[in-house]
């Protein structure tokens, strides 16, 4: 269900450091480093995220949580997207690949009614 999932860090140094050990003791590592987001996990995929608080838009601090969940097939992210979009929940990125994360990565994103950061995501497109 859960695919990964991330969370806002205020004292982004404190908090790779952080993570780095007590992930580290527990088998997890830094899968992905892009400077303001860290992803941990174990061959190749992270799971858990940490961002920089700091990193966000202008207009200050963005404290949303992001989480992804696991879709079957492109199809199914589009039917996330788009009832997601039916019920009101502002677009934040149309389903597409994202390269830049893996190939095959295929993902859509939308602000939940609380504000969060939701996507739906498949693996294999």
């Amino acid at each position: 269900m859960i695919d990964h999932f991330g969370i806002n860090c205020s004292d982004w140094a404190r908090s790779k450091e952080f993570y780095d050990r007590v992930l580290g003791v527990l088998g997890y590592t830094r899968q992905m480093d892009f400077d303001a987001a860290v992803g941990y996990g174990v061959e190749g995929k992270p799971s858990f995220w940490i961002a920089d608080v700091t990193a966000g838009d202008a207009s200050g601090p963005n404290r949303e949580v992001h989480i992804a969940f696991a879709a079957t097939g492109v199809e199914a992210v589009t039917a996330f997207y788009d009832a997601a979009l039916e019920l009101g929940a502002e677009s934040l990125h149309a389903p597409r690949l994202w390269p830049e994360y893996h190939p095959g990565y295929y993902g859509a994103f939308v602000r939940d009614p609380d504000g969060n950061n939701v996507e739906a995501v498949f693996h294999g497109a």
